[in-house]
């Protein structure tokens, strides 16, 4: 069978990591089950396309957004969004996709508007308790809407499947990799801050770790993700607190450093929450204070309820705070597992498959 004859699927997502990590679990899938797939997204979200299959033909759309610019750049976007569904919709005609998933972004408009004028059959995923703007407007104009986190606030009229949310192979690879609790030993915490707002992990994190007791202190082996414009500022705070520290603007082997690590400290992004829950890990959450809707609160909230997690709000999030709370998880071994497998109890590893199963009904397709 030539290319031109395999089932297509067209994916489009924003241009941040929430977006596409999930995106990118999809591809993996779907290419491995025959399938051509497209990826549709802004130039923020190629950034992250280095990522996914070689084979992903990758389609970037100008990023069209209210949320960022001056006026006059505010007064395009209407005319940007409609140029977008026009050379989506021309593509389209083309090569037409069996099945369009969207998961959320201004970079979803094109390929979810084009696939409603063309009547093509269509899903979106969303990754957070409260939708994002895009997913709200397509919402009742879909033929399945996948929840990565449970509940989710959909509008009136709409029936949401709860599945998950998909994670990356690299991730899955450690699914339930054991967990050693925290000891006299060496002892590693990874710092992640998702690709937005990480300022205030820089800011409060290092501080907090040097007020912990020598006897932790001096075994901490620290992963630390953070801003470019903050990588200094952070990396003398760990030096001058005596704490081995890797500090990265990004870590390309995350999975590895999560599996490694006795506590997870993080915002909580959807992509991070179902990371961390799918290894089992114990974390403590910050979540982004400016988040949209406060739905980093929502996604954290499933983790935290299950006992696997602690949740800090960005209000309460000092150093002496914080420190409290490392102390709490890496003073007490029981204490730390229990709360490694609670995480492990909460993931849901196959919610890439349950998404696969979803694109395939769309297409009549059956396994």
């Amino acid at each position: 069978m030539s290319d031109s004859q395999l089932p297509l699927l067209l994916i489009a997502a924003g241009g941040t990591g929430g977006h596409m990590f999930p995106a990118q679990a999809l591809a993996e899938a779907m290419v491995r089950r025959g399938w051509r797939v497209k990826l549709s997204t802004d130039a923020r979200g190629a950034r992250y396309a280095g990522g996914f299959p070689h084979v992903v033909e990758v389609e970037e759309v100008s990023s069209a957004t209210f949320a960022r610019g001056g006026a006059l750049s505010r007064l395009a976007v209407p005319f940007r969004i409609l140029g977008g569904i026009f050379s989506a919709t021309m593509r389209n005609i083309s090569d037409r996709p069996n099945v369009v998933v969207g998961f959320g972004g201004y970079p979803t408009i094109p390929a979810l508007s084009s696939a409603w004028v063309l009547r093509v059959p269509r899903a979106i995923h969303e990754q957070n308790g409260v939708m994002g703007k895009v997913n709200r407007i397509f919402a009742k104009r879909v033929s399945a809407f996948a929840c990565g986190t449970w509940p989710t606030d959909l509008p009136p009229g709409v029936e949401g499947v709860h599945i998950g949310n998909p994670v990356r192979g690299a991730v899955l690879e450690r699914h339930g990799a054991p967990y050693i609790p925290p000891g006299d030993y060496p002892m590693s915490i990874l710092v992640i801050g998702g690709s937005q707002g990480a300022r205030v992990l820089s800011e409060v994190v290092p501080e907090a770790l040097s007020l912990l007791p020598d006897r932790i202190r001096g075994l901490l082996r620290v992963s630390h993700q953070a801003r470019p414009e903050d990588l200094k500022r952070v990396v003398a705070a760990y030096a001058e607190a005596g704490i081995e520290a890797d500090v990265q603007s990004f870590f390309r082997d995350v999975p590895r450093r999560l599996a490694d690590c006795q506590l997870v400290i993080s915002r909580s992004g959807a992509s991070s929450v179902a990371d961390i829950s799918v290894v089992g890990r114990p974390s403590i959450l910050i979540p982004y204070a400016a988040a949209t809707g406060d739905h980093q609160t929502a996604n954290a909230r499933g983790l935290v309820d299950a006992g696997a997690a602690i949740l800090v709000p960005e209000s309460a999030a000092t150093p002496e705070s914080l420190a409290e709370q490392v102390a709490l998880v890496l003073d007490n071994p029981g204490g730390a597992l229990h709360m490694a497998q609670s995480a492990l109890g909460y993931g849901i590893p196959d919610a890439t498959e349950r998404l696969v199963a979803i694109v395939e009904e769309l297409a009549g397709y059956t396994s």
